[in-house]
This record gives structure tokens, C-alpha cells and sequence, in this order.
């Protein structure tokens, strides 16, 4: 039998076995799969992954050495991960721009590219402003970027992570700053754009750090993501210190509303992404957000790290991670965050085929079946090698990924921690087949008994030997 070490190792991709059937072949056609590992790409924080453009993602971030903007494209998400990234700006070796360059962000606005970025100077790395990239070509990683000079706020002080969103026929510009008479690191506000290069009016000041998790090491709001959907506009920030402490807050409009008046805007008082010692992801934030190639599954995009001590100065650690993963939504149309999941493949859900707003998850560690699952992570699973023989596989708890689905008896299904024995490998081991009821679908057949399959039964999550079409529909599951 395989160890607990090299079955965590071998995990993640969707190809759970050899000879098992593919999550991709068993995917109802119209949920798309994001085939991407964690991390996507090492050594890369403050990650920007642009939409679709003409057929290819770009991802820009900042590099470790503080000292360049860097593109790279791919067809598919995934693709990042390998794909030959181009230094396309390069900081003067003095004087202004020449200190720290942090978060650039890549845009396309009217036919053109644009990368907001910030710059210190040489002799002062933290005198921090926004500066503007432009350039004419079709493809962001040709040689034909010019700089066109400063975001001109109302104050000339610590300027930094700008983004810029359209809205109802308008543009914005959302960016962090300091606000000479706020004793804080940094603040959220927006204005409207006059130009891909300048802002219209005076800014319009969001947020303020003042929660208890917003003040952790550092009074900080920055990194503001924008994406819109249900009829609201929702803008998540970053919070606090660059460590474990780092986390992600948001930031609620009504479509309809004013969104330059602050009025407009709710504070969650709750971060809704956090460090998860669980999953040992340390410090997630400073997010964007992007769709899979389906072009209408949200993904959230993120750094974090795999460890929580950092000698030093955490700012200079270089191990912030790009991370990716698919975002939800609640029956109420606000987003699911769920937790940062850990090292392996996709986070996937599992959804009855007769009862597809329901989900299977687990609660005190007994799996049964919900709707409106608040709790995200607790409906998220990863397929991994199965503990046994050839083509069978597991299921990984994502929130506990010491735990696997195991059948304890006919009628109790729990997520137990790992234990190298024959009997738990036995009981943890699944044959992942084609739907019994739909063959888009998957179903999972017990190791023990090639006539039962993992099914569900008025909520709970059971043992079920199919004899007729009813059966093989609570047998037959969605994956999400």
C-alpha cells in the first residue's frame, strides 16, 4: 500500500488512476473544469490574470527582485503555469521609478493594452506612486510598451495597487493610498477615468481600516478586485501585515446605485479569505479575478504562502505563491469564497443528478447532502489515487486533507484521517465510473462490493445497490 506521504504527492490531477474514468469525461457538459494545480506559478505575488483576449490569458505579478514588469500567455489557465514569460519594462537604474516595483495590473481598454503599476524611487524604495504603461500591440508581450507618466491623485503621497473596472458605461479607477490626516498605511478610493490615463474629479474615499483584522502589524486596505454580478458590484480588498496576518475583505454596491457615493458601499465585518492552517496556506490576498475557458465560470485568482514563519521582513520573503481557484455563489447571489486551498488539483463539489442544487458535504465529519452550503470547503473534495489496487480512487477532504471519504457501514459515510491499515484502505478506495444514470455524469462504486455505490437518501449520504432508474439517479452525481 502506498503511504499517506506518497498518495498526497501523486494527488491533485483529475486523471485520478490508471484505467479510472476521467472527472473530465464525467463533467455534465455544461459545468466547466479548471484543470489547474496549486500553486499555478511560484514565486509570483500580487497576481493579475487578464480575461480572454483574442483566445489567451496574460498574467502579469510582482517578481521577488522588486525591480521589473513581466507577461506571459497562455489558451488556457493552466498553460500559465509553463508558459515563457517576457520582461517587458525594466526599472531606470536611478532616480525616479527606480526603488520597488510592485502589482502592476494588465488591462485592455479600447484597442489598446495598459499596465498600472507602482514605483519607488532609488533613493527612497518606498516614496510609492502609480505609474502608466502603454502600448499599441495586439499581444501585451511585444517590445512596444511606453511609459506615460504618473496617475495624478489628489495628494502626492503612497500610491499604490490600481485597478480600473466599467460600469453602466463608464470607467473607474480604484486604487490604495494614504490620506495626508488619516493616520493609516492606506485607504480605498475611487474616481471615475477621463482617460486610460487620468482620473476624472476628486477621489472618492471607500474604506478605512479600523476592524480588528484590518490593523493586524499594519492599518492597511489595499489590493482592491472588482467583479459584478446578481445585480451588485463587489470589490474585495487586502488587509494588514504581508504575513500570515495578511487576509481578504469586501466591499458591497448595488448596480444601480452611485458607486462614487461612499454611501453606496457595505464593509463585510468579517475578512471572507483567510490563512488556513488546515490547508497551510499562510497570508491569502491581494486577489483578481478571471474566467475559465467556458467563459462564465468565475475564478478567483491569488497569492499565498506555504509556510507561516518568515525571517525577516515579510516583504522580502519570495515565496508568495499565484494561486487559483474556482469561485462560487451563494442562493443569494453574494460570492463564496470558501477556504485557500492547499497544494494538488481542482477543488471539486459533487451534486446529485435528481437534486442538482444540493451538494454533497461534510458536517462534524459525517457526509450528507445540503443546499445552500454556506460553508463552501465543506462541500469541496479533490480526486485523488485511490489506497489499493490499480483504478481505484479517493476523496480528499480539501478543508481536512488528512481526511478521506470512508465508508464506515451502509448507512454512515464520514472524512476520516488517514491511517496506512488495509481495512481503512479498503473502505476509502472508490472505482470511479461513468453515471449509472447519465453517463456525463459520475458515480462511485464501493471497492468491498462491486454492486453498491456511494448515493443519497433523504440528506444523508449512504450506501445504495441500485435496482431500478430511481436508484441510479441518487447514484449519479454532478461534478461541479
Amino acid at each position: 500500500m502506498p503511504s499517506r506521504r506518497n498518495v498526497l504527492l501523486a494527488g491533485g490531477g483529475l486523471l485520478a488512476a490508471a484505467g479510472a474514468t476521467t472527472t473530465a469525461q464525467a463533467a455534465e457538459p455544461a459545468q466547466a473544469q479548471l484543470t489547474t494545480r496549486n500553486p499555478l506559478i511560484e514565486q509570483r505575488a500580487d497576481p493579475f490574470i487578464t480575461k480572454p483576449v483574442n483566445g489567451m490569458y496574460y498574467m502579469t505579478g510582482s517578481v521577488p527582485e522588486y525591480d521589473r514588469i513581466v507577461v506571459r500567455g497562455a489558451p488556457t489557465i493552466d498553460g500559465l503555469a509553463s508558459a515563457r514569460e517576457r520582461t517587458v519594462w525594466r526599472r531606470p537604474s536611478s532616480g525616479k521609478m527606480g526603488g520597488h516595483i510592485w502589482a502592476p495590473e494588465l488591462h485592455r481598454i479600447d484597442g489598446r493594452w495598459y499596465i498600472y503599476f507602482a514605483a519607488g524611487d532609488s533613493d527612497e524604495v518606498f516614496r510609492i506612486r502609480t505609474y502608466v504603461l502603454e502600448s499599441t500591440a495586439d499581444d501585451p508581450r511585444a517590445d512596444s510598451w511606453v511609459l506615460r507618466g504618473q496617475m495624478i491623485t489628489k495628494w502626492d503621497t503612497f500610491t499604490l495597487d490600481s485597478t480600473t473596472f466599467e460600469h453602466r458605461g463608464k470607467r473607474y479607477f480604484a486604487w490604495a493610498q494614504s490620506e495626508p490626516g488619516i493616520a493609516t498605511n492606506s485607504n480605498l478610493y475611487i474616481a471615475e477615468m477621463a482617460s486610460p490615463l487620468a482620473i476624472k474629479g476628486d477621489p472618492v474615499r471607500l474604506a478605512v481600516p479600523t476592524l480588528s483584522w484590518e490593523i493586524q502589524g499594519f492599518k492597511v486596505n489595499e489590493g482592491p478586485a472588482v467583479i459584478i454580478r446578481n445585480g451588485r458590484v463587489f470589490m474585495t480588498y487586502s488587509a494588514s501585515a504581508t504575513d500570515a496576518r495578511y487576509c481578504m475583505g469586501l466591499l458591497t454596491a448595488d448596480e444601480q446605485s452611485d458607486l462614487l457615493d461612499a454611501r453606496s458601499w457595505t464593509k463585510s465585518p468579517q475578512p471572507i479569505f483567510t490563512t488556513n492552517e488546515n490547508t497551510r496556506q499562510y497570508g491569502p490576498g491581494h486577489n483578481s479575478f478571471t474566467v475559465a475557458e467556458d467563459g462564465k465560470t468565475d475564478v478567483l485568482v491569488y497569492h499565498a504562502r506555504d509556510y507561516r514563519d518568515i525571517t525577516g521582513d515579510p516583504l522580502y520573503d519570495p515565496n508568495r505563491h499565484t494561486r487559483v481557484q474556482r469561485l462560487y455563489w451563494n442562493e443569494d447571489g453574494t460570492p463564496s469564497f470558501g477556504v485557500p486551498v492547499g497544494k494538488g488539483g481542482p477543488a471539486l463539489r459533487f451534486s446529485p443528478l435528481n437534486a442538482p442544487n444540493l451538494y454533497v458535504r461534510h458536517y462534524e465529519y459525517r457526509l450528507r447532502v445540503d443546499g445552500d452550503v454556506r460553508e463552501l470547503a465543506d462541500s469541496q473534495f479533490r480526486i485523488v489515487p485511490g489506497f489499493r489496487d490499480p483504478g481505484r480512487i479517493a476523496l480528499q477532504s480539501v478543508n481536512f486533507p488528512d481526511r478521506y471519504v470512508r465508508v464506515v457501514d451502509p448507512m454512515t459515510i464520514r472524512v476520516d484521517p488517514y491511517d496506512e491499515s488495509d481495512v481503512y484502505g479498503k473502505a476509502a478506495s472508490f472505482v470511479q465510473v461513468p453515471g449509472l444514470a447519465d453517463s456525463k455524469a459520475t458515480s462511485f462504486r464501493l471497492t468491498s462490493d462491486p454492486s453498491a455505490y456511494l448515493g443519497h437518501d433523504n440528506g444523508r449520504f449512504v450506501v445504495v445497490r441500485p435496482s431500478g432508474w430511481r436508484d441510479r439517479q441518487r447514484v449519479s452525481f454532478w461534478i461541479r
